[in-house]
């Protein structure tokens, strides 16, 4: 066997495209190509390395060990491309960047990529400021960012681009024991918060009694009442700590839709320095999840 190295770095992003987006067909969409150019791609991939990345069954597609792995790497080979293309033609770019971000996003996922584009962009400054959603974007009507990245129902409100997916569960300490006679005991934002009227409606549809028990402007004050047992709360499922315990339908409590986290940009001209940022954020963001099986919904999408 002969592999044909170094990887094409042009099949290599359909390949990571293919996993992230759920299928060839919907990959072709988002990297402007035709589902027989993904598949041909895809094809060459598998030839170059001598063994195949997929599993396909029906119109389910399963990464094989060799797809995982190389998925990994994929990725890190990708993201160091996209880093020294930008070091190396824009490296002057400066100024200072406004952004917004609710706290425990930024903790969990976005400080490895703003270290990334600090490394970069070493002559641009970041000017980072955590809150929740609802004070970010009245502050980012008021003109106070450039950029903020907030939580939202799918798809709404109007403006901003969709980075990320948000999978949210039930979370409580496992000293705590949910009584079925009992109203559920709520730790929540203060409204308005997409977590809040996610807990609340599921709630309501089951015609689950609750009350309110705690509230708080701090992330970590709501994880310090969850971690004490004062009641339930809703956390995005990757972002759970340990020592917590993840609730589900066995606990009487309903699943909860997904969230997700938008991109929004301030009206009028940005600087580049803040265009080249909200580009650096939409691409290490819109590939969050490394996924060992993605299901390709439209019938033809795994027609090779």
């Amino acid at each position: 066997m002969t592999l044909s190295l170094p990887f094409d770095f042009d099949v290599l992003r359909t390949f990571v495209a293919v996993v992230d987006n759920a299928g060839f067909t919907r990959a072709g969409e988002r990297i402007g190509r035709t589902q027989s150019t993904v598949s041909l791609q895809i094809k060459k991939l598998e030839e170059s390395i001598g063994r195949p990345v997929f599993h396909r069954s029906g119109r389910d597609l399963m990464l094989t060990s060799e797809g995982e792995i190389l998925l990994v790497y994929a990725r890190q080979l990708l993201h160091l491309a996209d880093e020294a293309r930008s070091r190396l033609l824009e490296p002057e770019i400066g100024g200072i960047v406004r952004l917004g971000t609710p706290e425990d996003f930024a903790n969990f996922y976005l400080s490895s990529v703003l270290a990334s584009f600090a490394r970069s962009h070493p002559q641009v400054t970041l000017n980072v400021n955590c809150n929740f959603s609802f004070a970010l974007l009245e502050g980012f009507s008021k003109g106070e960012f450039d950029l903020v990245l907030v939580k939202r129902e799918p798809a709404g409100p109007l403006g901003g681009v969709s980075v990320w997916r948000d999978v949210l569960v039930w979370v409580s300490a496992p000293q705590l024991i949910l009584d079925p006679a009992k109203p559920i005991p709520l730790i929540l934002v203060s409204a308005p918060d997409v977590f809040r009227k996610r807990a609340l409606e599921s709630l309501q549809s089951l015609k689950r009694d609750w009350r309110i028990t705690y509230t708080s402007v701090s992330s970590e004050g709501l994880l310090a009442a969850v971690q004490a047992g004062l009641g339930v709360s809703i956390m995005s499922k990757d972002m759970v700590p340990d020592g917590l315990k993840v609730l589900n339908e066995e606990h009487g409590l309903p699943v909860l839709p997904d969230t997700e986290i938008a991109l929004y940009r301030a009206p009028g001209r940005l600087s580049r320095a803040a265009e080249l940022l909200a580009e650096y954020i939409a691409l290490a963001l819109e590939t969050p999840h490394r996924q060992s099986k993605i299901f390709d919904r439209e019938r033809h999408a795994t027609r090779s």
